[in-house]
């Protein structure tokens, strides 16, 4: 099999050695092409690659030479597009330690073993190893073999994976890094949405996307890699210490959950093993009385139109003027004052005197229980109360999801 690894990197010259090393190490048979892109590096990175493009004619690299970072979004797009000669990719991380087997696996789920056909709209992840930085999930193994490359136990890790191997447990539809893919259909579907830039919740997006696309998910447990995690931004060395979440990833985690909300009409939602689960989006706006400039930002992504009745415009001006920056949705758009408004499908009123946590819990998960209704019966018009909140049913029709991502920015 013809395999392009793309794997994205900033300032982790150790990892990045330390998962090369790996793949040369582990890749079997296969021809794998490796491709970085090199994002702002200034640790001597782009010095290595180039280096080691010297002796290894499967290295290419492309480079952000600006002084900031670009992000994951970004590189992941530029080097599928602007590397990628392979028919099938793996979207890497440079804390990864490729083990083993591993493509023996992806190779067997992206190909009919019979004819060499290719399995078309199929993702298939291997399976991580990783120690107990994150809670503990059914899509993931966590055991650790040392927390950096100058500690890692690779002699122990090898024989536990020749173990889990022998077991011979069958696939999951999970899907997370690392993924291997089909190039064709990455590009189809417009590759990951820069709306999401530099990183953060481009994963679940493009996932939500390959499965409105009619793409399978199949997970390999016999095929794995050990992953550090996270240390391009959120455990990044250079800005944070390990496990603790460095303010740039916070903050942009942040504007992502809040850009997610807005395109999908939900918070993330996925399954045991991370299949995604994408609900109907509806036609939703918010009557908000008694509200606050703290209540408005919690509500705003959950709706397409925010009808602030007794806020003054004063406040309403103050949060578009530091939402915006934030966010390509156009908040004039979404913002409006006053009571009198035309009703679109769904009106949900909030009287922020009343409005409790359980109550915002309701509200995100709005959609998931409209669709249920639907999936019983029809939906009717009419009125029904969640909480403290009261919602209006004026039509049942839904906003067609966007498979194409809209990278104009890029």
């Amino acid at each position: 099999m013809k395999i392009c690894l793309v794997i994205p990197t900033r300032n982790n010259l150790k990892y990045t050695k330390w998962s090369y090393n790996s793949i040369r190490k582990n890749q079997g048979d296969h021809q794998v092409n490796i491709c970085y892109g090199l994002d702002a590096c200034t640790d001597g990175t782009r010095e290595w690659v180039q280096n080691i493009k010297q002796s290894d004619p499967y290295v290419y690299s492309i480079e952000n030479t600006g002084q900031e970072r670009v992000g994951l979004t970004v590189m992941y797009n530029r080097i599928v597009n602007e590397l990628v000669m392979t028919d099938v990719a793996m979207l890497f991380h440079a804390d990864m330690y490729l083990c083993p087997g591993a493509l023996d696996e992806v190779e067997k789920l992206m190909y009919d073993t019979n004819s060499s056909a290719r399995n078309l709209k199929r993702i298939v992840s291997l399976t991580r190893i990783e120690p107990a930085l994150h809670p503990e999930g059914a899509e993931k193994i966590v055991k650790e073999y040392g927390m950096e490359p100058e500690n890692f136990n690779e002699e122990y890790l090898l024989k536990f994976v020749e173990g889990k191997r022998s077991e011979n447990l069958p696939e999951t539809n999970g899907v997370f890094a690392p993924w291997a893919f089909w190039t064709d259909e990455f590009k189809e579907i417009g590759g990951h949405d820069l709306l999401f830039a530099p990183s953060s919740k481009e994963d679940s997006d493009i996932f939500n996307r390959f499965k409105l696309n009619g793409t399978e998910f199949l997970q390999t447990w016999k095929g794995f890699v050990y992953h550090l995690t996270c240390r391009g931004s959120r455990f990044n060395p250079n800005i944070t210490t390990l496990g603790q979440n460095s303010a740039e990833w916070l903050q942009q985690n942040e504007r992502s959950h809040r850009n997610f909300i807005r395109k999908w009409g939900t918070p993330v939602l996925h399954d045991r093993y991370l299949h995604p689960i994408v609900p109907p989006k509806y036609n939703i706006e918010i009557i908000l009385t008694n509200g606050s400039y703290e209540l408005l930002r919690l509500l705003e992504p959950h709706c397409v139109r925010t009808y602030c009745v007794d806020l003054p415009q004063a406040v309403i001006d103050l949060y578009q003027e530091r939402e915006q920056p934030n966010t390509s949705f156009n908040l004039e758009d979404r913002l409006q004052f006053g009571s009198t408004h035309k009703k679109i499908a769904l009106s949900v009123k909030v009287d922020g005197k009343y409005f409790t946590q359980e109550d915002y819990q309701n509200l995100c998960n709005l959609p998931l229980i409209l669709s249920e209704q639907n999936n019983d019966e029809p939906l009717s018009r009419g009125q029904f109360a969640l909480g403290n909140i009261r919602v209006e049913v004026i039509s049942t029709d839904s906003i067609p999801h966007e498979i194409i991502a809209n990278n104009a920015k890029e």
